[in-house]
């Protein structure tokens, strides 16, 4: 089997922050979340894997390169426009040719890796299986309709009027037969080859198209609040380590990650957190589902659940800072008249001087 990324887009529902980076490399856990996928796919055995890009196709370039640092090879397929997913699968007909590939969207994360679902796939005679979860808003997702028997009948995309709760988490796999698929619908109202419809055509032919319900968590990051519920989920999963410098009058618990040449002094971190290299985390307060990306200084300040990116500084702010996103090279200082409280979201090389 073969892997096709979608990691194309502009991320708009994530502005500022995908201003200047792309949204598949915004970090969760201070990983970015593609890697993440690549590492998924990689992790389930599959080595030949296609990242099709778009407008930041040079930034995913320079971050991923060939691939070799996960043992795998990776071929780009440039999208001229993000024209939908299944017009990606056709523009990747020449590298998957006529292996059975699963399809992955670069800015999801899911609980459990995908391993299980790609032996089962690997090991059937299905020509297709959809991954479906069940949402509590189902009219913003692609949904599936499934009769009695638990087959899917019908497949629509962001319904008004939702058939089910059963959403497409946007982990696909699929033979040959999909290409057939793709070359023979039309676009739709959004003038997009929808996947869900390539998928019905395949019902509708009588090809075997496997439902798998996934019942553990899954997020897609395109928001700002999933992207920091993903960075909780993940941070509860870590194996937590200490590599970097914490001294004698800090206190961490064992829910925190101190990665390589980030230095603790005379701080309070409380998991599950992770401070990222080169850091500097100086009598300050770092709390729960907290994420500081490299080369970050937080200093005489307190933050929690947050994510925030490399090359940032946080000095001097008395009042905690949470339920934010903020960008790289941003730079938050304190001004005399004192604040109650902040939640901000910030774009890459913002400075702020809060009032």
């Amino acid at each position: 089997m073969k892997g096709l990324i979608l990691s194309g887009g502009k991320g708009t529902r994530l502005y500022p922050i995908t201003f200047t980076r792309a949204k598949q490399l915004v970090p969760v856990a201070n990983k970015p979340v593609l890697f993440r996928v690549i590492e998924a796919i990689r992790d389930a055995g599959i080595d030949e894997i296609g990242i099709v890009i778009g407008d930041t196709g040079d930034e995913i370039r320079q971050a991923v390169g060939n691939g070799r640092r996960w043992d795998v090879t990776i071929r780009y397929i440039e999208q001229e426009a993000p024209l939908g997913l299944a017009h990606a699968v056709k523009i990747s007909q020449d590298f998957l040719g006529d292996d059975r590939f699963v399809m992955f969207l670069g800015d999801n994360v899911i609980e459990g890796g995908i391993s299980p679902l790609i032996r089962q796939f690997a090991d059937s005679g299905w020509n297709s299986q959809v991954v479906l979860t069940e949402v509590d808003h189902p009219q913003q997702y692609g949904v599936a309709e499934l009769d009695n028997e638990r087959r899917i009948v019908r497949l629509v995309e962001k319904p008004r009027n939702p058939p089910s709760n059963l959403a497409l988490v946007g982990i696909y796999m699929f033979d040959a037969n999909i290409f057939q698929a793709v070359n023979s619908i039309k676009p739709s109202w959004r003038g997009e080859l929808e996947i869900t419809d390539a998928i019905q055509w395949l019902v509708d032919q009588g090809c075997q198209v496997h439902p798998y319900i996934h019942r553990g968590w899954w997020i897609d990051t395109g928001k700002h609040i999933d992207l920091l519920e993903a960075n909780n989920r993940v941070l509860a999963e870590l194996t937590h380590r200490t590599e970097g410098y914490v001294d004698r009058d800090s206190k961490l618990d064992h829910l925190v990650t101190v990665e390589r040449g980030a230095e603790v002094i005379n701080s309070v971190v409380r998991g599950p957190a992770i401070i990222g290299e080169d850091c500097r985390i100086i009598n300050s307060y770092v709390g729960p589902f907290t994420s500081i990306y490299h080369d970050t200084v937080v200093e005489d300040s307190e933050i929690e659940h947050s994510i925030v990116l490399d090359h940032s500084r946080i000095v001097g702010i008395p009042s905690r800072i949470e339920d934010s996103i903020i960008g790289r090279d941003v730079e938050i200082t304190f001004s005399p008249i004192k604040p109650k409280a902040y939640k901000m979201t910030l774009g890459d090389h913002s400075k702020v001087g809060l009032l």
